[in-house]
C-alpha cells in the first residue's frame, strides 16, 4: 500500500506540516503549527488516524509549535533533535536513529547548518527539509548557532548524495511552490547548485536578513512544545 504524505501550510508563517500515515491508522506529524491544532486533530479524525509521533526538524523561530498539545490531547510522543535544547520532548533524536510507527519508519538525518541541531526526516523516497534546503533556495544561517558552511555540507553530503527522484519536502515556501526533488535542486538551486562552499559562506553573510518577528517569543515556546511551562 503506498501512501502520500498529507501537506498542510500555515499562510502566516508560510510553514508546511505533514501528516504520514501507516497503513494500521497510526501516523506521525512534522513540523505542527499551533494555531492549527484544531485543523490537524479535524484531519487525523476524518482518515481515521491515530498520532503516534509529533515530530519536529527544529527549534522554529517563526511560528509556535503544538507538539506539546498534541501530545496532551492525543497521547502521542513528542520528538525532537537532539541539539535543539528542547528538554521536554519524549524522544531526543539523534542522526540515523529511525522511528518507527505502524510497519512504516522514519529516518532522521542530522544536517545542521540553519540551527545547529537541525535535522530532516526520510521516508519511502520523501525527504521533510526542515528549514535546511527550500525549493530553490535554503534557510537562513544567522541565529541559533547557524552556520553557512555547516549547512553547505548538510546539503551536499546528505542530502545531495540520495537518489535524484528522492521528493523534497520543505519546511516552507514563500512562492507558491509544494514539492520538488533532489535532482532538480542538486542542478538548479539558486543558492547551492553549482556553487562552490566559500562562495556559498560569502552569499549567505551578505543578505542581511531582518530577525523573524517572533523569534523571542517563538523559540524559548519551542523549547518547551509550544506549551506555557515545560511539562
Amino acid at each position: 500500500m503506498h501512501i502520500n504524505p498529507i501537506q498542510l501550510f500555515d499562510a502566516e508563517s508560510s510553514t508546511y506540516t505533514y501528516i504520514l500515515a501507516a497503513a494500521n491508522g497510526e501516523a506521525a506529524i512534522i513540523d505542527p503549527v499551533d494555531r492549527h491544532c484544531e485543523r490537524d486533530l479535524a484531519h487525523l479524525r476524518r482518515l481515521g488516524l491515530r498520532l503516534a509521533y509529533a515530530l519536529e526538524t527544529h527549534a522554529h523561530a517563526d511560528h509556535v509549535t503544538s507538539s506539546g498539545r498534541l501530545r496532551e490531547l492525543t497521547g502521542a510522543l513528542a520528538c525532537a533533535p537532539s541539539g535543539c535544547g528542547i528538554a521536554p520532548a519524549d524522544r531526543q533524536l539523534e542522526d540515523g536513529e529511525l522511528v518507527r510507527f505502524g510497519d512504516e519508519q522514519i529516518t532522521v538525518l542530522h544536517t545542521p547548518g540553519h540551527t545547529a541541531g537541525s535535522v530532516s526526516f526520510l521516508w519511502r523516497g520523501n525527504l521533510f527539509t526542515g528549514d535546511t534546503l527550500l525549493i530553490d533556495g535554503c534557510g537562513r544561517t544567522d541565529f541559533q548557532g547557524g552556520s553557512a558552511g555547516a549547512l553547505y555540507d548538510s546539503v551536499h553530503a546528505r542530502l545531495f548524495t540520495l537518489p535524484d527522484a528522492t521528493r523534497v519536502w520543505p519546511g516552507h515556501d514563500y512562492r507558491g511552490q509544494s514539492v520538488s526533488t533532489i535532482g532538480w535542486e542538486k542542478r538548479h538551486n539558486a543558492r547551492l547548485a553549482g556553487r562552490g562552499r566559500e562562495d556559498f559562506i560569502a552569499l549567505m553573510a551578505a543578505l542581511d536578513l531582518p530577525q523573524p518577528k517572533l523569534i523571542d517569543v517563538a523559540v524559548p515556546a519551542n523549547r518547551r512544545l509550544g506549551l506555557a511551562h515545560a511539562a
